[in-house]
């Protein structure tokens, strides 16, 4: 069920007297979080459960003993040519470079707690189930219904359609018209607001990220690098957030099952991660596969990320891969880990991938292929479509593509402007239906995650602007021009994610098949897709 840009007026009210006006190019919190995330990986952060929620499994508890398995870490490749750690053992707690221990040691201290990290883990991620919604209900339960809210000038009320006044500055700032777009914003500013309703919490963000882009600060606000997610994401892995919205964790479900099912009777399985970072996504399979019917598979999984800044650009990916190492060791899960680093994924060699014969391949890439390179910059031969043909060259048995299905990449700013507010009004609404407008939480991912994408949205241009999506239907098109076609939709594996959705979810959210996409959104609009694919040398449907 897909629902057009909404016609409605949103009608906002507020006392103005009660809210002053703030400066002029205000500072935003940094970014980020769900690929927040890297150059590239905001949206995978998002998959974690609050520590109190009763839904957490304890690994301890459930598997008090497991048998060992056989786990092998490969050297690490970059194609860029950096220098980073090379080899590490399974249950070394120290990472070892090939040259240069002292200045490994002191890289060492950027991750301190990696310990904490692996037991969050251990509780979180390996919860198949969505916890109950008790919060969101009954914070629904209190709201009348309306999306506005009051501005009120002595007896008279004033209404507000502030998306109409956003839209409006945004025309005005295309027409290089600045003096009134100033003067537009400071209007704006009087009915925005970070703590308030809905619309005042868009009004804050937008407001902000136009102010950017008349000062030019709009790369400021957006970090591109990953290693600012690898220290952001272990404070929101503590977040209630997405407890309450599940997109990221029924789209690791999706992704999971159908590469498990692909793998169903192979004796060895290797997995090709494009953005791996932290590797949230693979405990779960891990487990499953030491489940299976007849003993687990051989796994082997090839990291790809960006690199980080600094003396050890591969230190992340290489952690991950111990960690996932561990998890392999206490399922009997026997595993090989190969990583690399790339700026540019469309370059990487299929040598470098590290493909052995009689394996069943999996390619799986979740919410980043939307900040590569589109043919609006690079032309025809774009990053985007180049790393469509070397998953292509590499002819997987399996290819799970999740994106955010979103038109707000548009390269005309209005256009652009006018679909980030359909699309992220639709975002702040979920967020006030399930929490208090008091919550910390809340406010932090408003400021720390949806903030910079709007910012970089609406701000940013040319090589600056990361966040390019498509909705699930361009993909669909692109992805099938690159020689994919697409698996069918296994019933089962739908009607688990619905029947999950019924249990724990609010009404309000939508799970949806179209196509053989598994579609999820809020009140009828569709924020995210996914779906599986195969080459035509391959019969698995």
């Amino acid at each position: 069920m897909l629902m057009q840009d909404r016609s409605h007026k949103l009608l906002c009210f507020r006392e103005t007297s009660h809210f002053p006006q703030q400066a002029f190019g205000a500072p935003m919190i940094p970014f980020e979080l769900l690929d927040c995330h890297s150059k590239r990986g905001v949206e995978e952060t998002r998959t974690f459960f609050p520590t109190s929620n009763p839904m957490l499994i304890h690994f301890d508890e459930i598997y008090p003993s497991i048998k060992s398995g056989v786990v092998t870490i490969e050297k690490e490749h970059s194609t860029d040519s950096y220098r980073g750690m090379k080899h590490f053992r399974s249950g070394e707690s120290e990472l070892v470079e090939e040259k240069g221990e002292g200045r490994s040691r002191k890289q060492c201290a950027a991750y301190k707690d990696e310990d904490d990290l692996s037991e969050m883990f251990d509780k979180v991620l390996l919860c198949t189930d969505i916890s109950p919604f008790g919060a969101g209900k009954q914070q629904q339960k209190g709201r009348s219904g309306c999306k506005g809210s009051t501005y009120k000038r002595g007896y008279e009320f004033e209404f507000v359609n502030v998306e109409s006044l956003l839209l409006s500055c945004a025309k005005s700032i295309a027409a290089a018209n600045y003096k009134v777009a100033v003067e537009q914003l400071k209007t704006i500013r009087q009915y925005s607001s970070p703590t308030g309703d809905p619309n005042q919490r868009l009004a804050h963000a937008f407001v902000d990220s136009l102010e950017a882009r008349l000062a030019g600060t709009g790369a400021e606000l957006y970090p591109s690098s990953s290693f600012h997610n690898k220290m952001v994401v272990p404070e929101m892995q503590k977040s209630n957030i997405s407890s309450y919205v599940p997109f990221m964790r029924m789209s690791i479900f999706f992704a999971n099952r159908m590469i498990y099912e692909a793998a169903s009777k192979g004796a060895s399985l290797h997995v090709i991660d494009f953005g791996i970072l932290h590797g949230i996504q693979w405990p779960t399979l891990i487990r499953d596969l030491s489940q299976r019917p007849g003993g687990p598979p051989k796994l082997r999984i090839t990291g790809i990320e960006l690199p980080q800044p600094g003396f050890r650009p591969s230190q992340m990916v290489l952690e991950t891969g111990s960690r996932l190492a561990k998890y392999c060791h206490r399922f009997g899960v026997p595993f090989e880990y190969n990583s690399v680093t790339s700026k540019n994924w469309e370059a990487i060699k299929i040598d470098d991938l590290k493909l052995a014969m009689g394996e069943v391949v999996a390619v799986n890439c979740t919410l980043r292929l939307k900040r590569l390179l589109d043919e609006t910059v690079c032309g025809v031969d774009c990053p985007r479509d180049g790393v469509l043909n070397l998953i292509r060259e590499v002819n997987p048995h399996i290819f799970v593509h999740s994106v955010v299905s979103a038109s707000y990449g548009s390269p005309f700013f209005v256009n652009r402007v006018r679909s980030a507010l359909s699309y992220f009004s639709a975002g702040f609404d979920m967020l006030e239906t399930i929490f208090p407008r008091s919550n910390s939480e809340r406010l932090n991912f408003e400021l720390a995650v949806l903030g910079p994408v709007i910012a970089n949205i609406v701000a940013c241009e040319g090589m600056e602007r990361l966040e390019r999506p498509e909705t699930y239907i361009q993909w669909q098109n692109r992805i099938t021009r690159a020689g994919f076609r697409q698996m069918v939709l296994n019933p089962q594996i739908f009607k688990k994610i619905r029947d999950m959705a019924r249990e724990g979810c609010h009404k309000d959210f939508l799970f949806a098949e179209d196509g053989h996409w598994v579609l999820q959104g809020w009140k009828g609009r569709i924020l995210f897709g996914s779906s599986a694919w195969t080459t035509h040398n391959h019969n698995i449907l």
